[in-house]
């Protein structure tokens, strides 16, 4: 019995990890007519999509911290995309200018982005990291400080390993 039960504690231990669940692919032109397709981007950049609406009071109150958090990790390699969903065009080109966005965005009017990704509601922030996979999905909000607990870990370059003594 004993070495059953010490069985049973290896196989839980050694069993590997469960991986972050991999990001649906997609393409998105923008309002600005540019075309952003999310396979171009994987293995190079780190992804955020902003899932919001012009009617979404949260999704307005949090605008210029996203714009912010756009402007900070834009440089550091993450690329931002807002994808509006039951939206005009108009009301979300009128969203953005009266929030200053200068991060690009499209429209989804009929939730075919959306609920791939598993939107139940704006706004909606999916983070996809290097490989592909979903490192974060936040319902609800998404302001500057819970975006930085998210984006700093990913954009964080692995301390490089000296060589053992005997091949310096």
């Amino acid at each position: 019995m004993i070495r059953l039960s010490a069985l049973l504690a290896l196989l839980v231990l050694a069993a590997p990890a469960a991986a972050a669940p991999a990001a649906p692919a997609f393409a998105l032109t923008t309002l600005d007519g540019k075309r952003i397709d999310s396979r171009a981007l994987m293995g190079k950049n780190v992804l955020v999509i902003r899932f919001q609406a012009s009617w979404c009071k949260l999704c307005a109150a949090e605008a210029p911290g996203i714009e912010r958090a756009y402007q900070k990790y834009r440089p550091r390699g993450v690329e931002l995309v807002a994808v509006h969903v039951q939206d005009t065009e108009a009301d979300a080109r009128a969203f953005l200018k009266a929030h200053g966005a200068t991060y690009p965005a499209g429209l989804d009017p009929r939730l075919r982005i959306a609920n791939r990704f598993g939107l139940k509601g704006t706004p909606y922030t999916v983070v996809i990291d290097r490989r592909g996979e979903m490192a974060a999905r936040i319902h609800g909000s998404a302001d500057e400080t819970r975006l930085a607990r998210v984006l700093d870990p990913l954009l964080r370059t692995p301390p490089r390993r000296k060589p053992p003594a005997r091949l310096r």
